[in-house]
């Protein structure tokens, strides 16, 4: 169940009503009573749910074959992209990245001030659909942290704002990197927050950012130490470690942090720290020999590099 919820965005209360009242898919029970999904439910139940975001009703679509269903949702994309992209009647319906996103944004930091869960994890969805992941992550969910953070730091949002905005984003990642991490991938990623970061958020996007770039991306968990991280990216005979970086607390110890981390990881296992707080630890960083992330951006360009340099020691070999 916690697997199908992950990977289609439906809650659990959801999907059981959806399947006693309409029996949108059948699932096997095992020995113990657990429901067993195949790959071809999770696939209805993912288009069931994309279908409903446009405002029609479960019911309406309940009995709908699974391929009419996929056809409903494409021209569903189709015309959501079309009516969003269109700004005017003189613009061509070549779409625009920057300003769909903020259309986006807009809708979304009203649903966080109305504190609506259910309006952001809809607009959320529909932009996941529309945008390419670059768009979602770098135009549109990362100003929308940025911008809970300064409000709920000003008092304009109060902190069960900012608790609204996380639950949903964390889902949406942990959904888009579920479904973008192929089990075909052989280079191994493990991302995570040190030893006194407790802010998640920003782990998750690099984790999702490098499963849209082919890796096998593992999230650790926070405020990890430097020996529990160093013995999971060995165990798991990861390429790189990733460390997000939000709050410049505890300074001194967190750069002893990065230091075991740094000793403690083999010699061509890459060290990539990204966050709000990671400038604060540049000289550390440069002295371990870690590479600072400015941006999601960036880290794609590292990762890709780094998977050049990998399919050159193949070549070579």
């Amino acid at each position: 169940m916690r697997v199908v919820t992950r990977r289609t965005g439906l809650s659990g209360d959801l999907l059981r009503a959806w399947e006693r009242r309409y029996e949108v898919v059948k699932p096997s029970r095992s020995a113990g009573g657990r429901r067993l999904y195949s790959d071809a439910d999770v696939e209805r139940l993912r288009l069931l749910y994309r279908a409903t975001l446009t405002g029609r009703n479960i019911s309406q679509v309940a009995n709908l074959p699974t391929d009419a269903l996929a056809a409903l949702v494409r021209k569903d994309t189709a015309e959501d992209a079309a009516a969003l992209g269109a700004r005017d009647e003189g613009r061509a319906s070549a779409l625009d990245a920057d300003s769909l996103a903020a259309d986006y944004l807009g809708d979304c930091i009203r649903a966080i001030e109305r504190l609506d869960p259910i309006a952001l994890n809809v607009t959320l969805q529909r932009a996941a659909i529309v945008l390419s992941a670059e768009a979602l992550f770098d135009t549109l969910l990362v100003p929308l942290l940025e911008r809970v953070g300064t409000r709920t730091h000003d008092g304009t949002l109060r902190p069960a704002h900012g608790h609204v905005a996380s639950a949903v984003v964390r889902r949406l990642l942990d959904g888009v990197t579920e479904r973008a991490s192929s089990p075909h991938a052989t280079a191994n990623l493990v991302v995570a927050t040190p030893a006194g970061q407790v802010h998640e958020l920003g782990a998750l996007l690099l984790a999702a950012t490098a499963a849209t770039e082919g890796w096998r991306a593992t999230y650790l968990g926070a405020d990890l130490s430097a020996e529990d991280i160093a013995e999971a990216a060995v165990g798991m005979r990861a390429r790189a470690v990733a460390l997000a970086v939000a709050d410049a607390v505890g300074r001194s110890a967190l750069g002893d942090e990065f230091r075991r981390l740094a000793r403690a990881l083999p010699k061509d296992v890459a060290l990539l720290v990204g966050g709000a707080a990671s400038p604060a630890y540049s000289a550390v960083l440069d002295e371990i020999g870690a590479i600072r992330l400015n941006d999601l951006a960036d880290l794609r360009a590292r990762l890709r590099a780094l998977q050049k340099v990998r399919r050159a020691k193949r070549r070579a070999a």
